[in-house]
């Protein structure tokens, strides 16, 4: 039987791959995170028909005549390239700017993804639209670690910021110097105890003529005293007092002429609070918003990498495995270590390029035609060697 018969049919076989792979490419051209993949040919084993011979003293060396046996198909590699970012606004959804792969756990099982499209479930876990757990690290109170083990990402209305008691409050502004003796000027600070109860502490200023005598007192009736002496409108005696445990700072107060702007600049302690918002920084932190004002961090995402990303294998739903060939996952924070930065509000698309999809699906088109033609060929020249004889 003719070889070409054979070399034809193997043609074939390629260019209907290279169309397969094509055809899936352009399929998802749409598909958040999708990784176009292209095909390589080689040739198959050659048939020797005369071999070569080396050169010798009266005659020269001939080379040797192989006839090739038809293509096969080398390798199906996947293209990493980074695809366009398309704006969804809603904060659920992530984006990779760089290397680096979303770890999603389904069933025990751990997968890899671009895919940066996820929602919250029943539980207020981030998950992937085929229910698969984002993994990274939670945090306890407001610190990660990420360094211990990974564990779904949950983001959930009933989380609270606990309560922390007030320890200290910072007065600044200015008191007048030229106000008259026994005008006062009331402050008030919100204060909480470790349970988060609220009371109020105020700081009552009484014009004297050596400066401004401070009486503090709360609604648990704990009181303080002291006073306060400028000079210059700057402030060289008090300053510093303390009631029911908080301790109160005025350093920064003047006396200076015409201006009452004393006012408390700050103050710790708070009331619990639940969640109302959630922020993501390029480092995967996530930071909530709590009812109570606070920020506080919540967990963070975590990203894998690999020394060799094409030798993941695709398991569906935009998602890989790791293979020998891939090598074991290398675990980090994005931005750090050459994983790249993430974004909220974003999803990564399709990297496939129409145009040269298109193109490749001409070359295969004619390469499987071509090859078609080498069978009808052949197929004629069997067909005149079966006439030979009538």
């Amino acid at each position: 039987m003719l070889r070409s018969l054979y070399s034809g049919i193997s043609g074939l076989r390629a260019h209907q791959t290279m169309l397969d792979v094509t055809g899936n490419n352009i399929a998802n051209v749409n598909t958040a995170g999708f990784k176009g993949s292209s095909v390589q040919f080689q040739d198959t084993l050659s048939q020797l028909t005369r071999s070569g011979s080396a050169a010798q003293e009266a005659t020269g060396g001939s080379n040797a005549a192989q006839v090739g046996l038809g293509v096969q198909v080398a390798a199906v590699s996947t293209n990493f390239a980074q695809g366009s970012s398309q704006a969804t606004g809603r904060s659920t959804d992530m984006m990779i700017s760089g290397d680096g792969f979303f770890i999603t756990s389904k069933r025990g099982q751990q997968s890899y993804a671009r895919a940066g499209a996820f929602d919250l479930d029943s539980r207020g876990r981030l998950v992937s639209p085929d229910g698969a757990l984002l993994q990274g690290w939670a945090a306890t109170n407001g610190q990660v670690n990420s360094g211990g083990a990974l564990g779904a990402i949950r983001i959930s209305k009933d989380m609270v910021a606990p309560a922390a008691a007030t320890t200290k409050a910072v007065l600044g502004g200015n008191l007048p110097s030229d106000a008259a003796a026994g005008a006062t000027v009331v402050r008030d600070v919100r204060a909480f105890d470790t349970t988060g109860a609220a009371r109020n502490l105020a700081l009552s200023f009484t014009k004297t003529a050596a400066g401004w005598d401070v009486a503090a007192a709360d609604d648990n009736g704990a009181t303080g005293a002291g006073n306060l002496t400028f000079a210059n409108g700057r402030l060289t005696g008090g300053g510093a007092l303390t009631v029911g445990g908080i301790a109160v700072d005025m350093s920064a107060l003047t006396g200076n002429a015409g201006s009452t702007t004393a006012a408390v600049t700050s103050h710790d302690g708070n009331a619990a609070g639940t969640l109302e918002s959630f922020a993501m920084g390029t480092d995967g932190t996530l930071t909530g918003t709590f009812t109570n004002g606070e920020n506080m961090v919540i967990g963070q995402v975590a990203l894998a990498n690999f020394t060799n990303p094409e030798g993941l294998e695709k398991t569906g739903s935009s998602g890989y495995r790791a293979t020998a060939a891939s090598g074991t996952a290398t675990i980090g924070v994005a931005g750090q270590g050459g994983f790249g930065e993430l974004t909220s509000g974003y999803v990564e698309m399709s990297n496939v390029d129409l145009s040269q999809e298109f193109t490749n699906l001409i070359v295969a088109q004619r390469g499987f035609q071509a090859n078609a033609r080498i069978i009808t060929t052949s197929d004629e020249v069997l067909q005149e060697l079966t006439q030979l004889k009538r």
